[in-house]
């Protein structure tokens, strides 16, 4: 699976999460706090995305995780 795929995913579950928000609105480069997310839409959206990418990781690992992007690096680190 190649990052951009991984990428895809959270943007998917970051959209069915959050209000108002578009595809192109979305900055991986920013937290999802900056899109308004609160600490359970967060949550719901790294699980989501965990699930349908059959990885588990954690919670201590995603603990310093702030932006997208860096999500994204640390769902690589975890796909076979």
């Amino acid at each position: 699976m190649t990052r951009e795929e991984v990428a895809a995913v959270i943007k998917k579950h970051i959209l069915d999460n959050l209000e108002d928000l578009g595809e192109n609105d979305i900055n991986t480069a920013k937290s999802m706090k900056d899109f308004g997310a609160n600490s359970l839409d967060i949550i719901e959206v790294v699980s989501c995305s965990m699930r349908e990418l059959k990885i588990k990781i954690p919670r201590a690992e995603l603990a310093d995780i702030i932006t997208i992007d860096q999500l994204t690096d640390k769902f690589m680190e975890h796909i076979t």
